[in-house]
């Protein structure tokens, strides 16, 4: 895991921090530049996001998809990430074990490891929790896939094996996360998984521009803020968010219906779009955005009894104009 990318070229050849282990791949049309876990070197080392399937780059057309959309860089920042960045996040925050576990012991986090309870108080999201074991990792890059496995094996009884492929198809600009949870512990494991985005259409700022459309008619629990609203099946906005100008919230409306997990991102100036699909069910909804990212966030539940497993795909369609 210690290969850098090479033969980098187009948006994709000036990455920020391009000196931490990563891989290319491509089907001369996409260019993926991902990130690869590492406990040393890696470009994210905190405790909040699964570690794999992390794109710094994806480019098509000579057009971009994903970037920095933070002020600071810190591979030890919760949030200091880009691409899909995909987190394992259980109801009402009851992390595997966190609950049982006093200050000092150990839960678990899938994508992350073994991680110590630091405090007397509810999990945070954003606390940067230590990690104590990182479970085995393991990644094989072929031209268009990216194969990553973490075997972990905890005192706590939550144990599993993880694999995610990140897999260019042949011709066209989809790319698809596949993955595969076991449970090879004690103990139920019982949580959602979803993907942040961190979506950064070239590198534009957030503004009336850009739509999210939804494969259901998304409500608001609560007012998204000035800066957005939701007409239909879209959220629109009104103005570029930021810090005196909201555009978030917890989002309802899907009925479970099959094709409902769809989220199309589109520029309408430029026609650079990104659509992202899944066959999975969702169990909840939230949308966050700034400045410089649009984060629509569906989460999948995951539930595995000891030996069982559970898979899943994301797919990922990116759109632009004819050079």
């Amino acid at each position: 895991m210690d290969a850098t990318a090479s033969g980098v070229k187009g948006p994709c050849a000036t990455l920020p921090h391009s000196d931490h282990p990563s891989a290319r791949i491509s089907n001369g049309q996409v260019d993926l530049v991902v990130f690869l876990p590492d406990a040393k070197d890696g470009y994210y080392r905190s405790s909040r996001f699964d570690w794999s399937g992390i794109i710094g780059c994806a480019s098509y057309r000579g057009h971009t998809y994903f970037g920095e959309w933070f002020d600071k860089y810190d591979p030890m920042s919760n949030d200091a990430v880009t691409g899909p960045a995909e987190e394992f996040r259980a109801n009402d925050g009851k992390e595997l074990g966190y609950a049982e576990a006093p200050v000092g012991g150990e839960f678990v986090k899938p994508g992350v490891g073994v991680l110590t309870k630091t405090e007397d108080r509810p999990y945070r999201f954003g606390t940067v929790y230590p990690i104590v074991d990182h479970g085995r990792w393991k990644v094989k890059v072929k031209a268009r896939t990216i194969t990553f496995t973490q075997q972990l094996r905890s005192r706590t009884g939550y144990s599993y094996d993880y694999t995610k492929v990140l897999e260019l198809d042949a011709t066209g600009s989809t790319f698809t996360l596949r993955h595969k949870l076991k449970n090879v512990g004690t103990k139920l494991i019982d949580t959602n998984v979803y993907d942040h985005d961190f979506f950064m259409l070239d590198g534009k700022p957030t503004g009336e521009d850009q739509s999210v459309t939804f494969g259901f008619t998304p409500v608001a629990k609560e007012p998204l803020g000035d800066a957005a609203e939701i007409r239909g099946n879209q959220i629109l906005f009104t103005r570029t968010p930021g810090r005196d100008h909201a555009a978030q919230g917890y989002l309802t409306g899907w009925t479970g219906r099959p094709g409902e997990y769809s989220v199309r991102v589109v520029d309408g100036n430029t026609g650079v779009a990104i659509t992202q699909t899944s066959s999975s069910p969702i169990s909840r909804g939230y949308f966050w955005s700034t400045a410089k990212t649009i984060c629509p966030e569906l989460y999948i539940p995951i539930s595995l009894p000891p030996r069982t497993s559970q898979k899943w795909d994301i797919h990922y369609t990116l759109e632009a104009p004819p050079e």
